[in-house]
């Protein structure tokens, strides 16, 4: 798991945060899917790469876990790490295809007409990994898989909220074109950092969207699977922290930095969070 972990701890990213909280087992796994996650992202990223070359590596990847899922052995390190992980907790292959194709969609895809276009890239770059990621937790009641599809769209797109610049930065617009249309935000204002109270009602809006998903996935995560579920509840709180922020500066996030939590808010959350389930609260610390 080496390669793994040294990516993980690399990223420092907000999803890492609770993977502590688990069982030394189930802990390296998730770094070994985090793992997988980060490299075909960069991949999907590197924009000093042509596309068909990405398109090509990303190929390769699809490949490589193919093998993992079998008996084969893989070319690439990460994915060496990720076969017994597979096999293990029985990851479905289908979830690791569609995460791959979710980033491949940012090779072509720069606008998105409709939210319901947009729900597609959601649901495969996020709602995908939390359906891997229970699978690693353990649940005993299917409809946490109704838990994991909501909470990874909520999380989505407090991060297109965040990355709005970064986004831009690449020529990407992740706003629903129809959504642009509604609120009179011309794509040139966002591709050119241009704040406004148009774009603010805009950013409200889709906030409010996120919202209505954090809602969701506290409504359906299941009594009986709560406590197995700390890690992904973490993360729910922390990206719900970060949301908040982002409302309350009113959405204007086309500063050099992306709003982020500090390292204090982020440790009080984890303690709070691990406080809340050792004490037997039973409401997700979001969505309220």
């Amino acid at each position: 798991m080496q390669e793994s972990r040294a990516i993980t701890r690399k990223s420092a990213s907000n999803l890492t945060l609770g993977f502590f909280l688990l069982p030394r087992a189930k802990c390296d796994a998730m770094s070994v899917l985090y793992a997988l996650c980060r490299e075909v992202d960069d991949v999907a990223d590197d924009e000093s790469t042509p596309v068909e070359q990405r398109r090509v590596q990303l190929n390769a990847w699809r490949e490589d876990v193919r093998r993992a899922a079998g008996a084969e052995t893989p070319r690439f390190q990460v994915n060496q790490e990720l076969q017994p992980v597979i096999h293990q907790f029985r990851l479905p292959l289908q979830y690791l295809e569609e995460l791959i194709s979710g980033v491949e969609m940012d090779l072509d895809v720069k606008r998105y007409a409709t939210y319901e276009e947009l729900d597609l890239y959601c649901y495969r770059v996020a709602s995908v990994v939390g359906l891997l990621s229970i699978e690693i937790f353990g649940y005993q009641d299917p409809a946490c898989k109704d838990y994991a599809v909501a909470l990874g769209k909520a999380l989505q797109l407090t991060n297109i909220l965040r990355d709005v610049r970064a986004d831009a930065e690449r020529g990407r617009i992740y706003f629903p074109l129809s959504e642009l249309q509604r609120f009179q935000v011309a794509e040139s204002e966002i591709l050119n950092f241009q704040y406004s109270p148009r774009f603010q009602a805009l950013a409200t809006s889709v906030a409010g969207r996120a919202r209505r998903f954090y809602q969701a996935a506290r409504d359906t995560l299941p009594a009986v699977d709560r406590r197995s579920m700390m890690t992904a509840e973490l993360m729910g709180s922390v990206y719900w922290r970060l949301l908040c922020k982002l409302e309350r500066q009113q959405f204007n996030v086309f500063g050099p930095e992306p709003t982020r939590l500090n390292k204090g808010q982020k440790i009080l959350l984890v303690l709070r969070t691990w406080y809340r389930f050792m004490s037997g609260a039973i409401t997700p610390n979001y969505g309220t």
